[in-house]
């Protein structure tokens, strides 16, 4: 091929690429906050407010979807909605799987040209489905253009809640799934002074026992439930992981400092 005709081949490449970015719509990731309907962003809800779709994920078990419930009174009636369903399950093929499956369902509609957003709790890339997705997204269909709307995190409300600082100083936080229990606590030689277990749900009892084993985290509170309602604050590890466990529960625990909790009355 003669250098004229390379440079005409990629002149044309670069046209068939900006005249299909528009015509595909843009997923946007919105995410909705921890639970209160009141902390979801104004951005947020400008965009639900235009986009063409709405998705959200929801397990195979049933048809909830909390995100969605949240993000309900910013969704106009004719806006179409739609919940993609994932499996309950640590089998990481299975999944993969659904993962493909829903990153192509949304691939489809975005090619026809419509802006779509995808609701998340919390922020839409901590511990998130939205994440996956997008990663799923990039590697079948880069042309797609994705915008991300960040939103408060579960134990960002959590500490709010509590009046209580995460981090000040030269301190720092480590945020860890709770999913396996305490195991990640125990991994990490150098541990800060903060750390927030999300995920805690049936392992409850194991990060306990983890942060008995430490010593050093003295200061230690449950919140099931936070901004929502049943919200509980418990400060009784020994207590809390002796409870029925709830999905949406969190640990907060600090080292020895005088200011550390304060008091709920």
């Amino acid at each position: 091929m003669r250098p004229q005709e390379e440079s005409l081949s990629g002149h044309h490449r670069r046209e068939l690429g900006e005249i299909m970015k528009k015509n595909i719509g843009t997923l946007y990731g919105i995410s909705v906050g921890p639970g209160d309907p009141e902390l979801i962003t104004l951005k947020a809800a400008r965009l639900l407010g235009k986009v063409d779709m709405v998705f959200a994920a929801a397990s195979t078990k049933n048809t909830h979807s909390l995100a969605m419930a949240i993000a309900a009174p910013h969704i106009p009636e004719e806006t179409v909605v739609k919940k993609l369903h994932f499996p309950m399950t640590r089998d990481k093929a299975r999944l993969r799987r659904a993962w493909k499956a829903h990153a192509r369902t949304l691939i489809a509609v975005l090619e026809q040209g419509r802006h779509v957003a995808f609701l998340t709790l919390g922020d839409a890339l901590t511990y998130s489905t939205f994440g996956y997705i997008v990663r799923h997204i990039r590697a079948m269909a880069p042309h797609v253009p994705i915008e991300t709307v960040p939103g408060i995190t579960s134990y960002q409300a959590a500490a709010a809640r509590l009046n209580t600082v995460l981090v000040e100083g030269e301190e720092a936080l480590m945020i860890v799934s709770g999913a396996t229990g305490g195991r990640r606590l125990r991994e990490f030689n150098g541990k800060p002074e903060n750390i927030v277990f999300l995920k805690a749900y049936r392992n409850v009892a194991d990060i306990r026992t983890a942060l008995d084993e430490n010593g050093a985290y003295t200061t230690r509170v449950g919140i099931v439930n936070c901004g929502l309602s049943g919200e509980e604050i418990i400060k009784d590890m020994d207590a809390l992981s002796r409870r029925e466990p709830n999905y949406w529960t969190l640990i907060i625990a600090k080292k020895d400092r005088k200011d550390a909790l304060l008091d709920q009355g």
